[in-house]
């Protein structure tokens, strides 16, 4: 099950307290103080780990507490410091102070860490506190309190390319074809209820992660469909391939399709709009043949036309174009190249 959002509760360990202690020993007739110090706290530690995409793990879970340190002991012993908690999370986690409203930091990237709550010191045993007007001190402190924060996390999922699109533009059946995933596909929208991620290899030095994005639908950054939840994975992605069907729903030509999302796209964020896109026409086994068995491209020019913009045609189902489409797509990638986590050795 995919879970992009979480709200949680962390606590830090506390400090142990100081321990208040003399020495009794055979030939000391006058044992001095030897309380030692309390451990301290455990931290609650967020890291990002490989091989995550969901915050599945957080929904039947809310309160997470690392261990608090243990009480000093006689001998000048001190007690044993908690160990840290560490929570993994996906990266593209995005952690944000329930109660400040704030945003505290962005694991954008596999590997990367963050001290959410920090654990409370030790607190000093007597020994400290000897002094030689004070030879015999009975003080001690008690260990300090862990930090504690009410917490959300937020997902963006991580992807070098983006499929975006009306519902049943072949999308899923596209990310079936290039990669190993395996999401739902059926002749109905809406199949897809949350993201894919399937890693494309393009040759023996190349791939690329590719996202499968549920269908959006005209007003979906007003929460209209399913789309609104998920437009911000998009903005995780470096590249957008827009899919067009040859014959899309509702009546609307492929150009109007198109516009129609490239709407909504603005709507949400400039940003994204202004992401590097391939247009693809897509089931292009549906268009008529000519005599001579080609496709009749006169549907595609027209597109072209209409969009101003260049069109590639494709088939998912026949594998017709797709690798024209890879290696499109890598292009795109190395044109608007930056730090990616998903290309292997050059």
């Amino acid at each position: 099950m995919f879970i992009d959002e979480a709200e949680i509760y962390v606590k830090a360990g506390d400090g142990g307290s100081g321990c208040v202690s003399f020495r009794r020993e055979a030939g000391i007739p006058r044992g001095g103080p030897n309380g030692g110090t309390g451990g301290d706290g455990g931290s609650v530690v967020l890291h990002a780990r490989e091989g995550l995409d969901t915050l599945l793990d957080f929904r039947g879970r809310h309160d997470w507490r690392a261990p608090n340190g243990e009480a000093g002991r006689g001998k000048d012993q001190t007690g044993a410091t908690g160990e840290d908690l560490i929570i993994p999370v996906p990266p593209g986690t995005l952690i944000y102070d329930q109660r400040r409203g704030i945003l505290i930091k962005d694991l954008a990237r596999p590997g990367m860490t963050v001290t959410i709550a920090r654990g409370g010191r030790g607190g000093r045993g007597n020994t400290s506190f000897a002094s030689p007007t004070n030879q015999t001190p009975r003080e001690f402190e008690p260990g300090e309190p862990g930090e504690e924060r009410d917490l959300r996390l937020e997902l963006k999922l991580i992807a070098d390319v983006g499929l975006v699109g009306l519902p049943n533009a072949g999308k899923s059946t596209l990310l079936s074809r290039l990669s190993a995933a395996r999401p739902k596909i059926a002749a109905y929208p809406f199949t897809t209820l949350y993201p894919h991620l399937g890693i494309v290899e393009a040759g023996l030095e190349r791939r690329f992660v590719m996202a499968d994005l549920p269908g959006l639908i005209e007003g979906a950054h007003k929460g209209v469909g399913l789309g609104d939840e998920f437009l911000r994975h998009i903005e995780r992605t470096r590249v957008l391939v827009h899919m067009v069907e040859v014959e899309p729903h509702a009546d609307q030509a492929p150009a109007e399709a198109y516009r129609a999302i490239r709407r909504e796209l603005e709507a949400y964020s400039r940003t994204l709009a202004e992401k590097p896109e391939l247009l693809v026409l897509t089931k292009a086994d549906l268009l008529p043949r000519t005599p001579d068995g080609n496709v009749d491209d006169s549907l595609v020019r027209r597109f072209a036309r209409e969009t101003g913009r260049d069109v590639l045609l494709i088939s998912a189902v026949t594998g017709e174009g797709l690798k024209k489409l890879v290696a499109a797509i890598l292009d795109l990638l190395d044109r608007a190249r930056e730090p990616t986590l998903a290309e292997g050795a050059s």
